[in-house]
Order: structure tokens, then sequence, then C-alpha cells
């Protein structure tokens, strides 16, 4: 078999090859007219603002038109084919951008590149995928955004992604590659998967690492991010190429009418009601940057939609700006009413209105320099430039944070490994792999990304880690801060700066990243960076690119992580995993001292490609921008969703990131410009006791014009006796308290049927509406497939309809299935259709199970007991019993059962007596075949955890009822 597809491959390689240009023609031609305004306005059409605008589209009534200022793609093998990853950076594509001198390094500026074309940075990035941790996201949520901690943003990583597990077992093993099925979604846009080649030093690193007592993720996604970590990447499965936001939620849509897409196109400034603009903001500016590019702008800004016939309302003249006084972002209630926008410096302004909302995915850079040429942000920068101030926000380009990073060189010299440098060193060796990959899709080339990675915690690598806390803890928060911050930012930073303090005395947090190209190069960067820069416009001209300053390490602790990183690099270069490779440390050199660390860290730092922070969900007084819904502060009608929210950056690559935030904005906030006195946003939990103990709680979120619901809730895990040895309910799901690791929740049901029951209190606006007739009801969870449920929604008014919902995981899921179950009401848009939905969700009616192997007769029980007479019928008494959190070993399990029973009054002898009758009842051998892959091993250890824990549990339960039963006798 081997042999033959190397034939093949060698004769492959004979036939004659061409690049052939793909056009790709959209049903609705970009070039086509505009119309004269839009329900919804989204600034940037790259990863969030294509989310935002395919979902928002979804709504065929609404009309959503999003701006590009970069062009779409050709689908050239550089952007689509693995093996490219980086090499497009620096080109059409690229804003080309770069930060101001870093004097606290050497003195140099560094490029900044950033996306500028359909897609945005999903086009350029290095396609890793993954999340961050679990703590990332709670430090979010204490900050003081509500429902944005891990357990909030879960929904919406599964939501984004079709997760396919790597395709060997056998490479599952070799590469400690495993997933937890109940943290991936398996019918989202995205393709997320693994390539078809695996370089073997990755497991030399991963080995030496685990030498050193850092460990290796069970799944790099799953919340528990610190450790090695083979992580997955935004890569087609099938074809091998890239699976970016243009592609995912783009181009399968374009035929949607209400999708509107230009590109080429700047967007100079938010249209404010009331409040007039710059003269350079809004005229032609000829002679300067045309483009907006930094550098030398190569990209073409060709703009579409605007040619004869075009509907484009006429540029209003705004030499005469009316300015209006200031307002403060607390009591201020501005609406924005559309966008202004040209293709290059020199063309003429030309504004589109938006009658709901405008939306700001630009980016964290420019969506901050967009806010500030707008009239909103710091106050004494916009009258720096003479822009007329609409909203004092201070925060907005404040509180800048990225990933910095310092590359190294330590050339592996066994020839015998297999390197990517051969693939531009090798060129026969290139040529074969080029096309293995064009007739297989396997080989070198699907293996571009550098996805064998480490997310190290500090007290793991550094015996100076207790000292760098320590500084760290002491340090007054304004001491590495830029000067003349407003007392609102210095607030916000120092909260997060104790958030900082103490994730990095965690052994499970990640401080710092090895990104691992498994040629010799483990390059290390900052994850929490301690460090706050700023993004400021640098003139009232739209065109100029903005000053991007990320005052990378002038916070010291920063510094000393990558100290501290670059020495733990020479431990892992030494360890007897990674001696066989021959490395040769050349920078740093092996000898190299702290002075020279230190050098090398001030010429050698770039940027990892993730700003972030600019516009940070945060409240207002602590320097925040934008409310935990994603609106800006003081603005009606005017959100901003990319990375420019984050308070605080995760250690991650971010594009997972910012496709799940643009997915919890929509399907979490209603998108409705009214005012908050008619805007409803329901958060209430309805827990309804059932008869058999059985707690629904559900998230309700509701509003004015909200086409979209989404409910989600989770049973309280229970267990009904109904009967000698009836311990195992109709069906239990788990608290999501029981685990330390919320996500992590099992249920053993192999079949579930369940009545819901909708209960629907109309507003006025009702009885005006016959849009509205019926909704469907969508159940859906990892393992289910969508179960449609109509519901008569003029039936279920003031009324409660019970529907019954059968639900049957899929044979090869009977072992396990998720707890989490959505159900999500899709409805007709109308206006104010429902001010409030009661919902309630139970276990229809079943007949309690006889287990017909008892833990033990009665009879024998009884005997053991001295009671002469045995009871042939058990009482009928429900019992219910909270699983433990923790499992017990067999001489544990007798100590606690053999307590139970004495503390329930049976003598001790007696009690002695018992226990080993009771347990010897139930089947305590459990155990997990050796032979397996690692992800099904791990898989049915879960599995079997979860059943011991259940096993406990009915012995509980049982001795709860044979207490009863005592009693009563």
């Amino acid at each position: 078999m081997h042999g033959l597809r190397l034939a093949l491959i060698s004769l492959a390689a004979c036939l004659p090859f061409s690049t052939v240009g793909v056009l790709h023609h959209h049903r609705r031609d970009l070039n086509a007219p505009l119309l004269e305004s839009y329900d919804y306005i989204v600034v940037g059409c790259g990863i969030s603002g294509l989310v935002v605008t395919n979902r928002l589209t979804e709504d065929p009534s609404v009309n959503v038109l999003c701006i590009e200022a970069g062009d779409a793609d050709q689908y050239e093998p550089i952007i689509q084919n693995p093996v490219y990853v980086g090499a497009d950076i620096g080109g059409i594509y690229d804003w080309l951008l770069s930060t101001t001198p870093q004097t606290q390094l050497d003195g140099a500026a560094r490029p900044m590149p950033q996306g500028k074309v359909l897609g945005g940075g999903s086009i350029l990035n290095a396609m890793c995928w993954n999340r961050g941790g679990q703590d990332d996201y709670d430090a979010w949520a204490a900050l003081g955004n509500p429902g944005w901690d891990w357990e909030g943003l879960l929904p919406y990583f599964i939501k984004s992604e079709t997760y396919t597990p790597v395709y060997s077992a056998e490479i599952a093993r070799e590469y400690s590659i495993n997933y937890n099925p109940l943290v991936h979604g398996f019918s989202g846009p995205v393709q997320v998967s693994y390539p078809r080649y695996f370089y073997p030093q990755s497991t030399n690193l991963f080995a030496a690492l685990n030498y050193l007592g850092v460990p290796t993720q069970f799944d790099p996604n799953d919340g528990s991010s610190a450790g090695a970590a083979f992580v997955p990447t935004d890569l087609d499965p099938i074809n091998q190429t890239r699976s970016d936001a243009r592609r995912t939620y783009f181009d399968p849509y374009v035929s949607r009418p209400n999708f509107h897409v230009i590109t080429g196109q700047h967007v100079t400034r938010l249209l404010i009601e009331g409040v007039g603009s710059n003269f350079v903001v809004s005229n032609p500016t000829p002679g300067g940057n045309e483009d907006g590019n930094g550098m030398n702008g190569m990209a073409s800004n060709n703009g579409f939609g605007f040619g004869p016939g075009g509907s484009t309302p006429t540029l209003e003249n705004t030499t005469d700006a009316r300015l209006l006084r200031r307002q403060s972002p607390s009591t201020s209630d501005l609406r924005i009413t559309g966008v202004e926008f040209a293709a290059t410096a020199s063309d003429a302004r030309r504004t589109i209105s938006a009658t709901r909302e405008v939306i700001v995915a630009a980016g964290a850079l420019h969506s901050a320099q967009l806010l500030q040429l707008s009239g909103i942000g710091p106050s004494s920068l916009l009258d720096a430039f003479d822009i007329p101030t609409a909203l004092d926000l201070p925060g907005v380009g404040n509180n800048l944070q990225d990933h910095c990073l310092v590359g190294t060189f330590y050339p592996y010299n066994n020839a015998s490994y297999p390197s990517p440098t051969e693939l531009t060193t090798n060129v026969s060796y290139n040529a074969m792999a080029e096309t293995e990959y064009n007739t297989f899709k396997t080989g070198p080339w699907t293996a571009g990304s550098p996805n064998a990675l480490a997310f190290n915690p500090l007290p793991l690598i550094s015996n100076n880690s207790a000292s760098i806390l320590s500084g760290a803890n002491d340090q007054d928060p304004t001491a590495y801060l830029p000067d003349g911050l407003d007392p609102s930012i210095i607030a916000g930073y120092t909260l997060q700066k104790q958030s900082l303090v103490r994730r990095l005395a965690e052994t499970t947090v990640a401080s710092y990243e090895i990104i691992n190209n498994n040629a010799g190069s483990l390059t290390v960067a900052v994850m929490h960076p301690f460090s706050r820069g700023q993004c400021y416009i640098r003139s009232a001209d739209p065109f100029e690119p903005p000053s991007i300053d990320p005052r990378w390490l002038t916070n010291p602790v920063d510094r000393q992580v990558l100290i501290e990183a670059l020495l733990f690099n020479r431990q892992i270069l030494a360890t007897p995993a990674m001696l066989p490779l021959l490395p040769a440390q050349f920078v740093p050199t092996v000898d190299a001292d702290e002075d020279a660390i230190n050098t090398i860290i001030d010429t050698g730092i770039r940027t990892e490609f993730h700003p972030s922070g600019t516009c940070a969900m945060l409240p207002l007084e602590q320097g925040g921008v934008v409310d935990p819904r994603l609106r800006v502060y003081g603005a009606q009608n005017l959100r901003v969703v990319d990375a420019g929210i984050f308070p605080m950056i995760p250690a991650a690559h971010l594009q997972a990131v910012v496709y799940a935030v643009a997915e919890k904005l929509i399907v979490r906030f209603s998108l409705e410009p009214s005012r908050e006195s008619d805007y409803i946003l329901c958060r209430d939990y309805f827990g309804i006791k059932l008869d058999n103990h059985v707690i629904y709680h559900c998230e309700l979120i509701c509003g004015p014009d909200h086409d979209l619901q989404l409910l989600n809730g989770f049973f309280e895990h229970s267990y009904s006796v109904f009967g000698v040895g009836s311990t195992i309910p109709f069906i239990g799901w788990l608290d999501p308290n029981v685990f330390e690791n919320r996500h992590q929740r099992y249920d053993l049901v192999r079949s579930a049927q369940f009545v819901l029951t909708a209960k629907l209190i109309p507003s006025a606006d009702f009885l005006h509406s016959a849009k509205l007739i019926s909704a469907t009801i969508y159940i859906h969870s990892a393992f289910y497939s969508l179960v449609p449920i109509t519901v008569d929604i003029l039936a279920a008014v003031n009324n409660l309809v019970p529907i019954t919902v059968d639900l049957l995981p899929p044979v090869h899921h009977l072992i396990q299935s998720t707890v989490g179950v959505f159900i999500t009401v899709l409805s007709a848009k109308g206006s104010s259709i429902f001010r409030h939905v009661a919902w309630s969700f139970s276990p229809s009616e079943t007949t309690p199970v006889v287990v017909s192997s008892l833990p033990s007769s009665l009879v024998q029980i009884l005997s053991t007991l001295g009671i002469p007479n045995a009871v042939q019928t058990a009482p009928d008494v429900q019992i219910t019993v909270t699983p433990p959190s923790t499992i017990l070993n067999p001489t544990q399990l007798s100590s606690s059962v053999k307590n139970a029973l004495t503390n329930g009054g049976v003598p001790t002898a007696a009690a002695s007596a018992l226990v080993p009758v009771i347990i010897g009842g139930f089947d305590t051998t459990m155990s997990v075949p050796s032979d397996l892959s690692p992800s099904a091993k791990a898989v049915l250890e879960s599995a079997v955890m979860e059943k011991q824990r259940e096993l406990q549990a009915s012995i509980d339960a049982f001795i709860q009822w044979l207490l009863h039963f005592l009693h009563l006798a």
C-alpha cells in the first residue's frame, strides 16, 4: 500500500500541472447599488463582523450592510494552503501597521500585522484554535461582566465550530491528542481539525516537558489550559485548506438578499445625531495617506457598490459642523444614525444610515480609532485634534494588551528527523510534498501551523516564581502605567492587577506560551501581561494610521516571566527526550547571562498579532467602554464586538474567542436601538420542583423585536427510590456545581422523554400583529440531533400548552450524553411581540423501574438483623440524594456505609454484618481495558467514574430507604 502511494505520487509529479485562478461569483453582485438605509450597519468584515452580519440576516426581514476596508481574496494558495501560514503577512491583505518606537526596549518600531481583507485576521493568522482557560473568562465576569464567565461563553465556543477528531487512533496516542466531546461543537460553521502530517519532534518536546513536571493537557479547549497540547486548527479535514471567516460565515450565505457586503471602503466616522465633525475627518485629503495603510501600502482599495445608478445618499455638507456640548456617558443617550465612508482619502465622503444599530467590528486598533475620530474617547485627545467630543470616554484606546513574543534559535542537527526547513532548502523534497498535498491532501504541506504548543504556569518552571510574585503583589498599580491616565482607568487596572497576581501564583494557569516550530525554535510569549499600552489617533485624518504603543514589558513582571521562560528552554533542551535531536543553542547561547538574555529580549520582542482591550468591557467607573451587552456607554444603539472588548487578554490564540464573543452577542442579546426603558432584558431563573424532585433552571432572555430567544438550563441530579432496588430515576442530570470543572458533565441515561410546557405573555402590541402564528423550538445538544417542535402561539397565549419531546441518543453515544440542552425559539420578527415568555421543562410521567437484581434480598437483610418474618412488600418512599463529589475506595465505602447505618440507629454489630451484604449486592468491579486508545480510554474512565458516583448514590439511597423501613417496622 505504501509502495502504491509513492508510485501514485511520483506519477502525479510527472503530470503537467497548471495554476488556475478561481473566480467567485456572487448571486448578489458586490457592485450592486446600496439601499437607502439598513437596519444594521457593521463596520469591518473580519471574524466578528461576518459572524454578526450572518446571524442577523438569518431573519429575512432584517437588512444588514457590512463595510470592509480591504478587498476580497481570490482564493490564492497562499491564503488557503496551510504550508503558507505566515507568508501573506506584509502582503496586499495586511494593513501594514507598525508600533511607535519602543523606547523601553531598543527604541525601534515593530510591525503590527492586521488583516485588511474580507475575513480579517482569519485570512492571515497561524490557524491555531484554542480558547484559553476557564480562569480567563471567570476573571472577566469577576470584573463586573455577569454572564461572561467560562460557563457563559462555552455554548458559543461550541456553536461556532464543527470539530473533527484526529483521523488516527495511533496518531492520537502518539501525540496525546484527546478530546472531551461535551465541550465541542459538531455542526458549527468553522471546520476545526488536525493536519494529515505530524512532525515527530513534537513528542520529544512533550516528553521533555512531562519530565520537568509540566503536564500534557487532555483537551486544550476544555477550559483547563495549562500544559503542553497539540491544538487543533481551523482546517477543513477533507481538503486540508484554511477554514476562515469568509469561507464559513459569508460564502455559503451570499444568496441571502438581505446580506450586503461592500469591500474597499474605509469608514471615516460614525454619524451621531446632533453632533458635527472635524473638517479634516469628513472631507477629502489628497496628497496624504490614500488607503489608510501603514508604511508603504500596496493594497488595492477599488471601491464596490458605487457605480452609475447607485442609490447611496448624497454627502451632507459638514464644513459648518455643529459642535455639541460634551456629554457624560453615564447620563447621555446618543443615537448613531449611520456611517460616513470613502474608498480613498482623495474621494468624496459618502454616508448611509442605520435605522437600528451600528456595530463596530474593525478590530481592537481600528475600532478605537474610529470611535475617537467620531468624537467618542478621551476628551483631551479629541481636543488636541479639534474633534468635537460627543462622549468623554477615557477608556477608548487605553488598556491595550498584546501577547509579546521572543524568538529563539536552537537548530536540530539530527538529520534522521524530518524538518519543516526541508520545504525551503530541499527542492525535490518540497516538490514531492506539494504533489502529495495536491493529490491526496496529506503530507508536510498540511502541517504549516505551529500547533504543538505549551502553556506553562510560572510556578512549574521557575524557582524564582515566589520572588516574582512578591514583587508583583507589592507594586503600586500606577507605577508602570502611562502618565496622565483618567482615575477610572487606574481603578480598572488596579482590579485587573489583583486578578493577574492571584493567577500568576496558580499551577493551573498559564503565564507564558512555548510556540514550537519543530525545527529548533521554542519561541516564548507572555500570556497574561501586566503591561498596558495605548492606541490613539495621531491626527484628524481618518486615513492616517493610528499611533499604536503596546508598551511591551514596561511592567517588569512581564520581562521576568520571559527571562524565566528562556532559562527553562535550556532545561528542556537538556532533557533525555530532547538530546537525540542534537539541538544547538545559538539564540540565546547556552552560556548567555541575564544581560545577554535581556539584550535578546530587547531586540527580539515582536507581537503575536493579538492586540486587544482598547474598548474594554468593564464598568464605566473602571475605564470601561462597553457594558456586558457590548453597548458603548452613553450611546443607545452603538456596540463594539471584536478583541477590543476583552477586559483582559486570555491565554490563547484569539480567533476562537472572537468567534464566540460575536456568537454570544447575537444569541444572548436582542439587538434593538430603543431606549432602555423600552428594552426588556430578563434574566430570570425558574426553579420548578416537580414530583420526582427534578429541578429545572432556565435563563430567559427576551426583548422587543427579539427574533431569537435562548433558554439554557440544566437539571439538578436526583435519585428516586420506588421500592427496593429501584435506585435510578427516569432521568437525572448532574448539577453544574458537582464538579470543579463545571463543563465536565456526564449522564448515562439511554433515552429521554420530556414534556415542555409553554405559556406566552404577550405585550400590548401582540394584538396588532398577525405575523407570529407559530414558533419552532429546536432542542439540541452535543449528541442529539435537532428536534424541531412547532408551538401554536395563539393557543399558548396565557395558556399552558404541553408538548412531548422524545430524545434518543445515537447508538454510538449510549455511554454518555451531554447535560446541556439548549432550547431556541425562532419566530418571525414583529414589534414587541412578547414582553415575557414563561417556560417549564419537566420529564414526562414514567413507570418506576424495578431492578431485577436487587442489592440484596430483603429476606437476607432482615435475617441478618435477626428479624424472623420477612416482609414481602417494600414500602413506597421517594428519596432524593446528591451524587458524591469524591469517589470512595472500597475501604472508605465500607466505613461510610457502616457509619450511615449506626448513625441511623442500627446497632454496631448489626451494622458491621450488614456492610458486606449491602455492598455485595452492587457491582463495584468496574475497570477500563488497558489496550484502548488514550481518547477512548479517557471517555470510558469518565463514564466509569460517573458510574461509581451513581453507585455510591444508589447505595446511599438504599440505606435511607432501609432505615425508613426499619423505623416503620
